[in-house]
């Protein structure tokens, strides 16, 4: 293809493209072989033991494996968006490890694609841009239109008999290799040519129980205003989910290699991490009967998973996806709806985010890779979270390479009010919430009409028109629905704009 064989100014410097195409960990929909990090024998599992604060201040968390790799952060698949929040009818722009990019539906091969977005010509964004009736993508700015391929189909300003200067590899698009898989669009960072065919070689993580019919899951993505570091730590930690009637967590903690760890806990929950981008909570419910004949019967294991995707887009900002997966109590499902289920979703990441953001300041302050010196960690509640820091030091410096995108400024600290909005984090592009939101709009607005136009009938109507018990029950209507669309304001702020959360009274 034309577009893949041009250099693209995005791409990251040859030094940082060394592709390490090892076996992914989990399965994948083509080998389904099963994963080398879950087959270690038991003997490697290194039990973690309280350390006293008297003695020292670090968790055992398994051996590292010393052997001299680098993790390249450019060389691995990421998570951008869910499909079903994606419309094939306009081109989406999105940013991921510090790459502004246009997802797209491309209905000549049917597939999404992934582009860099600015146009070869000026520079202007793609994302702004429409799918034409042939469709390309077409650049609103000066029509240039472009192929699934990247190649420029047509240069309205060129004349039809002159060269044919669309036919250029200047006029090409860069084009990034893009998939599919459990509903989500990936796409792999980097446009050299070299990784044209990479999804034959290295495949995005595979979750076997996502595509089980068994399975019922729920998808909710969000942006979040605070880096990837803290977001994956905040996931698989543990020990803040019960703050209050906290007690001690036994984790016991496998090798850790470039590709990740697993951890388990007491209580039955396995964590696995799968660098970068995916962490995996499965537990398994083991249920107890006395009666004979339900003990004969082999019924399925009830299995929960708590399955998050995490996109790094800049210092200070990520993209969480996270999916809830089990094989019971399905038959709920009917009766709630995807929005329903990502209000709850967005408390739970409100109630932390504050303070997650101040803390990831503090975290800056002292230095990324002091992290393990600067935070007292002496309990085992914290290995999976000293775990990832120390994968993150050994292989990756301690920090995400950004390459040449950014100069380590960190960004300053928003008002409440927009580090919390979750119609611009989330909503807008949430097609569930999006129609929710819209909906409840349109309903306030009908009740608000319905109770002024019910005071302008009565104004209006001469005495002894109608009897005085309908003139009752038409300035009753009118004051429930003007409490109603006061309610539903309240309501539709609370839930699709700003959801302040104090802890103070909680």
């Amino acid at each position: 293809m034309e577009a893949l064989r041009i250099t693209s100014a995005v791409a990251p410097p040859q030094s940082l493209i060394k592709a390490h195409l090892s076996k992914p960990i989990f399965t994948t929909p083509f080998t389904h072989t099963t994963s080398n990090l879950t087959r270690f024998s038991k003997s490697k599992l290194t039990k973690l033991n309280v350390i006293s604060p008297s003695v020292s201040t670090q968790t055992e968390t398994g051996n590292l494996d010393h052997q001299d790799e680098k993790f390249d952060w450019f060389s691995q698949w990421y998570a951008l968006t869910p499909v079903a929040d994606l419309d094939k009818r306009a081109p989406r722009g999105i940013k991921a490890l510090g790459l502004d990019v246009v997802v797209w539906w491309d209905k000549n091969e049917n597939a999404w694609k992934v582009f860099d977005d600015r146009c070869p010509h000026r520079l202007a964004p793609l994302s702004e841009g429409r799918i034409d009736q042939w469709g390309r993508l077409q650049c609103v700015y000066h029509g240039w239109c472009f192929g699934g391929s990247g190649d420029c189909k047509l240069i309205p300003q060129a004349p039809s008999n002159g060269p044919a200067v669309h036919s250029s590899t200047k006029a090409c698009v860069a084009v990034y290799p893009s998939t599919e898989q459990h509903g989500i669009v990936w796409f792999w960072p980097n446009t050299d040519p070299k990784y044209k065919d990479i999804l034959t070689k290295k495949k995005p993580p595979y979750v076997p129980e996502i595509e089980d019919p068994s399975f019922r899951t729920t998808i909710c993505a969000r942006d979040i205003p605070y880096g990837y570091e803290v977001l994956i730590e905040n996931l698989m930690d543990p020990s803040h989910l019960d703050r209050e009637g906290g007690a001690p967590i036994d984790i016991s903690m496998q090798k850790i290699d470039i590709n990740g760890f697993t951890a388990s806990e007491h209580q039955g929950r396995v964590w696995t991490f799968v660098s970068p981008c995916l962490l995996k909570g499965s537990l398994t419910i083991k249920e107890s009967s006395n009666n004979t004949q339900e003990k004969m019967v082999q019924k399925p294991a009830r299995k929960h998973l708590l399955i998050f995707f995490c996109t790094p887009v800049s210092p200070g900002k990520s993209i969480f996806i996270g999916i809830d997966a089990r094989n019971f109590t399905v038959w709920t499902d009917p009766f709630v709806s995807r929005w329903m289920e990502h209000i709850k979703s967005n408390l739970v990441i409100d109630s932390d985010l504050n303070l997650i953001r101040v803390q990831e300041e503090k975290v800056m302050e002292v230095g990324p890779s002091n992290w393990l010196k600067a935070c007292f960690v002496p309990a085992k509640a914290d290995t999976n979270v000293v775990a990832f820091r120390k994968w993150l030091k050994k292989y990756a410096g301690g920090q995400i390479n950004w390459g040449t995108k950014f100069s380590g400024h960190f960004p300053l600290t928003l008002p409440r009010e927009q580090l919390m909005d979750r119609y611009w984090n989330h909503v807008v592009h949430c097609s569930s919430c999006n129609g929710a939101y819209k909906g409840f709009n349109a309903l306030k607005i009908t009740l608000q009409v319905f109770s002024v136009a019910s005071v302008a009938v009565m104004a209006t109507i001469k005495p002894g028109m109608i009897s005085v018990a309908r003139r009752n029950l038409l300035a009753a209507a009118s004051i429930v629905c003007f409490l109603g669309s006061k309610w539903l304001s309240y309501f539709i702020y609370k839930n699709f704009h700003f959801h302040d959360y104090n802890h103070a009274f909680k």
